[in-house]
């Protein structure tokens, strides 16, 4: 017998990178932070921004941004970090992702959301999937499962392996 589709299926989390709307499917954000001290972390790439100390553990923050081409996250008021689990190759991977801001828990059904245009977007095409609207405004949702190679994740893990939750406070 079939399941209900659950509640969280067309809802997507919509935040802002410069003045482009982006939307992460509800179900990989586990909860959104005001931004905090982050600690640099050596020998990493410039868009991982170092980590921060969520409840006694090292969780790093990459930014987006930089991540795709668009410059860095400024710290304002409005900006903060989204914190979302990654799953890569069975792997299960908790990151922090900055955001200039986040706007709200929006409803899109299948049929709202167009699959990726080939060009005009700030970011590579596959991480991408889809395009919503909201009024006059689209809206780019990103599969984080696809922002991140494998080799990105396994040398973040080796590079956190230096950073512990003591040296990582908030």
């Amino acid at each position: 017998m079939a399941e209900a589709a659950s509640a969280n299926d067309n809802q997507y989390l919509t935040f802002t990178l410069e003045r482009e709307l982006f939307a992460l499917d509800i179900s990989s954000v586990r909860e959104v932070l005001e931004l905090v001290n982050i600690t640099r972390v050596p020998r990493t790439p410039e868009y991982i921004r170092g980590v921060i100390n969520l409840r006694g553990r090292a969780v790093p923050v990459v930014d987006l941004k930089l991540k795709f081409g668009m410059g860095a996250t400024e710290r304002t008021v409005n900006t903060c970090i989204i914190i979302v689990e990654v799953a890569l190759e069975g792997e299960s991977t908790v990151l922090g992702a900055l955001a200039d801001s986040v706007q709200e828990v929006y409803e899109m059904e299948a049929g709202q959301i167009e699959p990726a245009p080939r060009m005009g977007t700030p970011i590579r095409g596959e991480f991408i999937r889809g395009i919503g609207k909201s009024g006059e405004k689209f809206i780019i949702i990103l599969d984080i499962n696809k922002v991140f190679t494998s080799l990105e994740l396994a040398g973040l893990a080796q590079s956190l392996g230096e950073a512990t939750p003591e040296n990582a406070e908030a």
